[in-house]
């Protein structure tokens, strides 16, 4: 099945956001076995959006059309539809009422154009919005299904995810399509997917595809048009092979983990705390914990010691070890872990110092992290080794990623 993706938004056109709606759906479709050939972005003008689904009714049979659901004058997507369509809106009188009685509860007035967004394409079907206000929309025509979807990416991933992808899997026609998607930190996409194309070879009936993400790769495995109990066992010899290869690597397997909530829920699992105290991250480990829901259950507090004296004032760690050994050295991660555990009476501890640039510090490249965990009577040191052309973000938010990569290989292979 053929599809194309028409965003809608003269804030894309003019470049003032990022489209990350059509890059979220189109992997979806992917998922599907659902071709999307044509991508198409369109201003929120009614003449142009209507021009814009009529050339698309051309070339595909499965045609979404993405934002512009607001309740404001310039929301025109749903109209342009009805209008692309010769159809009509009709009024979901049940949600219409609900949406009343939901602002009533919470004492927040509700604007008479709220309406608009109870609105979908007559003839068609409401598509729920679990997160949001505006409905989507999805109705059949002859041989062509359109799709209406709302804009702000929460709400757009929430609908596509709870109320379209379950609709979807009824127009593939029962085709039998198995998946695994595996999660990688901390090695290049070209020669992580150079070893597992290698590692696939005995299994020609999977197809491996990647997915680059800033943090993370992620590797899709699928089969198509096997018994579902064959495909699996296909899936899973093959996705041990792959682990037990790169395992150092790995850190899980599913469609919305992260290293992080893996962390939190291995920590959780042995009733373990953790703290931290970061230098050159400033914070970023902690912040990255902090995201994850339930992670108070695991973590209290931590230290922020950016200026080597703070790392004296608040961690107690002498001045004469860090002269010493340097500030950018294991000894120095070693002692910051150690002492945020001690501080805190947490069970585990880590310490985060290095250089993220863009200027070297004390002879030390821009790069250079060391990575210290005080855990279960050990203290353990790595030294990292980033790219400095990925910038000082990046050197940042991946030394965050391969410190929770170290901490969920410990607790993985922990003795019970």
């Amino acid at each position: 099945m053929d599809a194309e993706i028409i965003s809608v938004g003269t804030e894309i056109i003019l470049g003032q956001i990022t489209n990350t709606n059509a890059r979220y759906l189109a992997d979806q479709l992917r998922q599907l076995d659902i071709k999307s050939h044509w991508e198409t972005t369109v201003d929120d003008h009614p003449s142009r959006i209507i021009k814009a689904i009529k050339q698309a009714k051309k070339r595909a049979h499965l045609i979404f059309i993405c934002g512009g659901l607001g309740p404001t004058d310039d929301d025109v997507t749903m109209t342009s539809v009805a209008s692309a369509l010769d159809t009509e809106l009709e009024l979901d009188q049940d949600y219409w009422v609900k949406l009343q009685n939901d602002f009533a509860k919470r004492q927040v007035d509700l604007a008479p154009e709220n309406i608009r967004q109870a609105y979908y394409l007559k003839g068609g079907e409401p598509l729920s919005n679990p997160v949001g206000l505006a409905l989507g929309s999805m109705i059949t025509q002859g041989h062509h299904t359109f799709v209406v979807l709302p804009g702000p990416p929460r709400e757009f991933k929430a609908m596509v995810s709870n109320s379209l992808m379950p609709k979807l899997r009824q127009l593939t026609n029962g085709r039998t399509i198995m998946s695994a998607n595996l999660h990688f930190v901390g090695y290049p996409e070209s020669s992580l997917m150079d070893d597992i194309n290698h590692f696939l070879e005995p299994y020609p009936e999977i197809i491996a595809t990647s997915y680059v993400q800033p943090d993370e790769t992620q590797v899709r495995l699928t089969v198509y048009d096997l018994a579902e109990e064959h495909a699996q066992k296909i899936i899973n010899k093959a996705r041990s092979v792959i682990i037990e290869k790169l395992g150092q690597y790995y850190f899980g397997t599913g469609e919305n983990i992260t290293l992080a909530g893996e962390v939190v829920q291995r920590l959780a699992s042995y009733h373990y705390t953790i703290s931290a105290a970061e230098s050159l991250t400033g914070g970023l480990f902690q912040a990255t914990l902090c995201s994850v829901p339930g992670a108070s259950r695991v973590f209290e507090g931590g230290f922020v010691t950016y200026a080597t004296q703070m790392k004296t004032q608040l961690l107690g760690i002498p001045s004469e070890f860090i002269e010493q050994y340097g500030v950018v050295s294991g000894e120095v991660a070693g002692a910051m872990a150690k002492m945020s555990a001690e501080k805190t009476g947490a069970n585990i501890g880590i310490g985060f110092t290095g250089v993220a640039g863009p200027d070297t510090l004390d002879g030390h490249q821009v790069g250079e992290v060391w990575v210290g965990i005080q855990y279960d009577g050990q203290l353990i040191k790595r030294q990292l080794h980033l790219s400095q052309k990925m910038g000082r973000e990046a050197i940042r938010r991946q030394s965050v990623q391969l410190g929770l990569l170290m901490l969920l290989h410990l607790l993985l292979h922990k003795t019970e």
